[in-house]
């Protein structure tokens, strides 16, 4: 049954409050604000009872998938669970009721905590400076790329390529254009793995840097990775990594011991704060000592002598301001919970579950769909649904059937490089018997390809939505109500 929207069920004079008399003296809007900035009739809000609204978003919260109802194995977004600890703490009025324009001397408790992330994220990642403020992890690849053009601009090096891989995501050619550079493609080997033969070909002194997700988005650790950074190192361009994948390594190895100049880090992502529409997000970027008076301003600093947190205005050399304030804040703290409350040990655990659970999924799947790389996984894989297309049932329908059993589908069509792909990447959130009830689902898919396609290729049947027609979709978006 579809849920109506409120407008739908408004009537007018209905309150879903009852608020008291008014006890101070009445003012006329237009004695407070300029006529221009007022309405000139009342907004179209609905009016309806206070149940008729609870019941009305309890309902679409149960309607929609999320990952507190069950597994979400998007590969490469790492949709964790998130604990609840995290938002009662984000919760505390201290935190909850700051107000982004308050004089410092009055936040010292939000500046402490700020600081003291970016240095407990320079300690996981080996960097040696951080800024928080970018909003998401593609915000925090533009800014890398602002700082490697700022860099080559003051070297005197007149650069014009960017290099990514064959098996990038799709927001690192993105940040590369919009940060004014040509993205160059470096092909992958047999192994789903940079090939470093074809990257001295094509790298010159033409190249500011190069863009690489370790593990890369097949799941798989890039073996060659310090030949790699040597081969950029050797012509004077960066390193950048693309943080979307630092959920298998934490604790196990860091960004900078591999040679890696700047990395940004998905909160969002590895330190389980929300994901879209309870986010929003978070990618600070990090970078070695070299780099670090690019860093956009303010920068967060301690006098120790005074005991005293402050913002640092007076940095001539960076990329300048990049964030209406310093970043999404109630992301930070959840992220500061999660990582305090985990310590060094619980990360580097967190990490070897999240590769065990990986492992083992693909293990249980592997009889059943393709696998284009055979060497063991990081913290996601890759499998490819070809086998099934050929006999009638593609990647797509497979996951529009998975809806109807409970799970949400996991990354399909990517990385671009394997034909049919399937990401799968379960986290470390996951027990062993949500890992089979899933493995099982799939293998309970690929029959029904054969035995019932119908069921297949029209799924899903018990969704609120049935499968959209998605070339009209296409064709005549409707986006407004």
């Amino acid at each position: 049954m579809s849920t109506p929207l409120l407008n739908e069920i408004s009537i007018p004079g209905k309150k879903g409050c009852a608020l008291p008399e008014c006890d101070v003296p009445e003012q006329e809007l237009s004695d407070l604000f300029p006529a221009e900035h007022l309405r000139d009739k009342p907004a179209e809000l609905p009016e309806v009872s206070e149940p008729e609204l609870v019941r009305h978003f309890t309902n679409l919260s149960s309607k929609n998938y999320h990952v507190d109802k069950n597994m979400y194995p998007l590969g490469s977004c790492t949709m964790k669970y998130n604990p609840k600890i995290n938002d009662a703490i984000a919760s505390l009025p201290g935190f909850a009721e700051v107000h982004p324009e308050q004089p410092v001397e009055t936040i010292q408790g939000v500046l402490q905590l700020y600081y003291e992330l970016e240095q407990l994220l320079c300690e996981i990642t080996g960097m040696d400076a951080f800024t928080l403020q970018p909003a998401a992890g593609s915000h925090g690849e533009l800014v890398g790329v602002m700082i490697m053009r700022k860099y080559h601009k003051m070297q005197g090096n007149k650069r014009k390529y960017i290099i990514i891989p064959d098996s990038a995501h799709g927001t690192n050619p993105a940040s590369v254009a919009m940060g004014g550079y040509e993205a160059l493609e470096v092909q992958s080997n047999d192994r789903g793995l940079v090939d470093v033969n074809d990257l001295k070909n094509i790298i010159t002194d033409d190249v500011a840097g190069m863009m690489l997700t370790n593990p890369n988005t097949l799941g798989l650790f890039e073996e060659d990775i310090r030949e790699i950074t040597d081969v950029l190192h050797d012509v004077d361009a960066l390193m950048y990594m693309d943080g979307a994948n630092m959920n298998a390594l934490l604790g196990i190895t860091r960004p900078a011991d591999f040679g890696f100049d700047i990395t940004h880090l998905n909160l969002h992502k590895t330190f389980s704060t929300p994901h879209g529409g309870g986010g929003p997000g978070s990618g600070p970027i990090g970078v070695v000592e070299h780099l670090k008076k690019f860093l956009p301003r303010p920068a967060i600093v301690y006098d120790e002598a005074q005991d005293f947190y402050d913002f640092d205005w007076e940095l001539p050399d960076s990329i300048g301001k990049i964030h209406g304030f310093y970043g999404n804040y109630g992301m930070m703290v959840r992220a500061y919970t999660y990582i305090r409350m985990l310590g060094a040990q619980g990360l580097k655990e967190l990490s070897k579950n999240a590769i065990i659970n990986a492992n083992y999924l693909r293990q249980q799947l592997t009889d059943t769909f393709d696998l284009p790389y055979t060497q063991h996984c990081m913290h996601e894989f890759v499998l490819s649904g070809n086998q099934q297309k050929k006999r009638g049932g593609k990647t797509q329908d497979i996951a529009k059937r998975l809806l109807d059993y409970g799970f949400h589908a996991p990354t399909i069509y990517f990385p671009l490089i394997v034909k049919e792909a399937l990401m799968i990447e379960p986290t470390e959130s996951e027990t062993k018997k949500t890992l089979d009830q899933f493995a099982d689902v799939l293998k309970t898919i690929d029959k029904e390809i054969d035995d019932t396609p119908e069921k297949v290729k029209e799924a899903p049947h018990t969704t609120p939505l049935r499968r959209l027609d998605e070339v009209k979709a296409n064709r005549e978006p409707n986006l407004r109500w």
